[in-house]
């Protein structure tokens, strides 16, 4: 029994360490130096993000190619956060107005403002799930509130955590909408079920800083621990935890997830020394992969 309990627990620890290792695959635009690509959303095998480059602001890369993604001239300058099948979401700032939903309906570029922020107000759309986008508002007085979008009843929502100061979504899957809210004692994160009702707290054990969720895909939401902008992955039904760091890098920064597919940027020195950020696509390793592979290792061991 106590041989059994070992051969378990180097299976375990094994798979927690190369989960942590998993695959990293930097995104940087071809042609930019220095670098300073963010890949922020994710959508099968569509990424979109946005970068410094001059000649493009944002982009559409479908593992293959390259693609400038136009935004009118009038919608001032842009960043587009998330993708859902052909349809894209973000937010754009215009002359001296504070910002405005963007949102790209497949055929055109259009601004969706949250009624309640008002003609002062600011609207950041940040996630898109099928019709869904979610995000948060700022209205005239700068005080911030989650919100739910439908685009085919034209719907908002207005979604606070109860007894917060602030409440900011960022990620959607289905019915799960994650983000972070902040009260007396700080910054956590949440899910909130749209059908439920239900908001649950979800702080990171040991982190200083705030707890952002910034995507969710079934039962994996991911994130970053605001000081030090350091990434996570945190699974659901196991209640476990994994640091999620770009090897070599000073920040790691997530902004989405679709199944085993997580996005981001991580801040690092190029070969000329010069601190950067490149765009990412980190993949987690299968669970049956991990189990024989800890199963591989015992083996060894024990033929040694």
């Amino acid at each position: 029994m106590k041989r059994l309990i070992t051969v378990w627990m180097v299976i375990v620890l094994f798979g927690t360490g190369y989960a942590r290792a998993g695959t990293w695959t930097t995104l940087d635009l071809p042609g930019e130096i220095p670098h300073h690509s963010w890949i922020t959303g994710i959508s099968g095998n569509n990424l979109v993000g946005y970068t410094l480059y001059a000649d493009v602001s944002n982009f559409l890369y479908n593992g293959t190619n390259w693609t400038s993604l136009d935004i009118p001239d009038a919608l001032g300058s842009a960043n587009v956060m998330d993708i859902s099948g052909n349809n894209i979401v973000g937010y754009c700032h215009a002359g001296s107005s504070r910002e405005h939903g963007l949102f790209y309906n497949s055929s055109s570029w259009t601004t969706l403002d949250v009624p309640d922020a008002g003609s002062g107000g600011a609207t950041i759309m940040n996630g898109i799930s099928g019709s869904n986008i979610v995000g948060y508002y700022q209205d005239a007085s700068y005080n911030q509130h989650g919100f739910l979008y439908n685009t085919i009843g034209q719907t908002w929502t207005t979604l606070d955590v109860s007894g917060s100061n602030a409440t900011a979504i960022f990620g959607i899957d289905s019915s799960n909408l994650v983000g972070e809210y902040q009260d007396g004692s700080g910054g956590h994160g949440f899910l909130y079920n749209t059908t439920t009702r239900i908001w649950t707290t979800i702080d990171k054990p040991g982190a200083i800083g705030s707890t952002r969720i910034t995507g969710i895909s079934g039962n994996n939401l991911v994130g970053i621990n605001t000081s030090g902008y350091h990434g996570f992955l945190y699974n659901l039904p196991s209640n476990s935890w994994t640091e999620l760091d770009a090897p070599g890098a000073y920040m790691t920064y997530i902004y989405g997830i679709d199944g085993d597919n997580v996005v981001g940027a991580y801040f690092s020195n190029n070969v000329e020394g010069i601190g950067c950020w490149h765009g990412f696509v980190y993949t987690i390793p299968e669970p049956a992969t991990l189990l024989l592979l800890g199963l591989g290792a015992v083996m060894l061991r024990r033929k040694r």
